[in-house]
C-alpha cells in the first residue's frame, strides 16, 4: 500500500514539475517567435504581435494545466469519463444561459485574430471616438480625447472605423477676398508649400493646392492638402493655417473680413452716397 502510495505521489509530482517545465518553454518560444516577426524584415503590427504572444500564451497554459489535472486525476484511478461527461452536459447548460457571454468572447477572439484595431489606435465605434486604451477577450475599452472612457461588450461591436491604419489626410482652407489677383496667390502658396516637408516631420508628401475650392458671396476658398502620418493631420493643419497666415500677411494678401456699408439719401440728390467702413 505504501509503495503504491508513494507512486501515486511520484507520478503526480511528475505531472506537475513537466507541466510547468512545458507551459515555460511554450511561452518561450512563443515570445521568441514574435519576437522575430517584429524585428523582421516584413513590417508586422507590432501591438497586434504583443496582443497575439499574450492570447497564445494564456491558450496554452489553459490547456496544459487542463490536461495535467485530467492526468492527476488519472493518477488516483478516478473515473474521469463521467467527470468529462458532466463538464460536458455542465458547458452546455452555462452555453445557453449565458449566450451574450460566449458572444463577447468569440467576438473579442476575433477582433484580435483579425486585427480589426489595436491598442493605442484611434478608432470610432459608435457613437464614440477616442483612443483603445484595452482590448479584452470580453470588452473593449475606449478613451474619448475629452477623458471619458467607453466600455463596450465585444459583441456589440458592430461598426468600427479605424483612423490609425492608413496615412491621413491634413486639409486646409485659405479664404481670401476678392480683390485679391487669384493668379498671383496661388503663385504665393505654391512657393510656401515647398519647404513644408522640411519643417514638418509628420508630411509624407509634399503638399498640393487643389485650387479654388468654393466661391461666397463674401470671399473666394482655395484648398490645400497634404499627407501625413496617421493621426497626425490635426496637428499639420494647425501648423499649416499659422505659418500660411504669416507668410500671406508679409506678401500683402489681405485676408476676407466683415465690412459695414452705408447708404445715405437726400431727398434733394437721387444719387446715393456711399460710405464704407472698415
Amino acid at each position: 500500500m505504501w509503495l503504491n502510495i508513494g507512486f501515486v505521489g511520484l507520478k503526480v509530482m511528475l505531472i506537475i514539475v513537466m507541466s510547468g517545465i512545458i507551459v515555460r518553454v511554450a511561452k518561450m518560444l512563443i515570445r521568441k517567435t514574435f519576437a522575430v516577426r517584429i524585428k523582421g524584415p516584413l513590417k508586422y503590427n507590432e501591438r497586434r504581435q504583443q496582443t497575439m504572444s499574450k492570447l497564445l500564451e494564456n491558450i496554452v497554459s489553459y490547456a496544459v494545466y487542463f490536461m495535467a489535472i485530467i492526468a492527476v486525476l488519472s493518477a488516483f484511478t478516478i473515473d474521469i469519463t463521467g467527470l468529462i461527461a458532466g463538464a460536458g452536459v455542465l458547458g452546455l447548460a452555462i452555453g445557453f444561459g449565458a449566450q451574450n457571454l460566449v458572444r463577447d468572447v468569440i467576438t473579442g477572439f476575433f477582433i484580435i485574430f483579425e486585427d480589426q484595431f489595436s491598442v493605442g489606435d484611434y478608432v470610432r465605434i459608435g457613437q464614440a471616438e477616442g483612443t483603445v486604451e484595452e482590448i479584452g477577450l470580453r470588452t473593449t475599452k475606449v478613451k474619448g480625447f475629452t477623458g471619458e472612457l467607453f466600455i463596450f461588450p465585444n459583441g456589440n461591436v458592430t461598426d468600427v472605423v479605424n483612423f490609425s491604419i492608413h496615412n491621413s489626410i491634413a486639409v486646409v482652407d485659405v479664404n481670401i477676398s476678392y480683390e485679391s489677383d487669384i493668379a498671383r496667390v496661388e503663385g504665393l502658396i505654391q512657393e510656401f508649400l515647398v519647404d513644408l516637408p522640411e519643417k514638418y516631420e509628420q508630411i509624407i508628401k509634399p503638399p498640393e493646392l487643389l485650387g479654388v475650392q468654393n466661391i461666397t458671396t463674401t470671399e473666394i476658398i482655395m484648398r490645400i492638402t497634404a499627407e501625413t502620418l496617421p493621426m497626425q493631420h490635426f496637428a499639420v493643419s494647425r501648423g499649416i493655417r499659422r505659418d500660411l497666415k504669416d507668410y500671406l500677411d508679409k506678401k500683402g494678401v489681405e485676408i476676407p473680413y466683415p465690412r459695414m456699408v452705408m447708404v445715405q439719401r437726400s431727398p434733394e440728390d437721387s444719387n446715393p452716397s456711399v460710405i464704407a467702413k472698415k
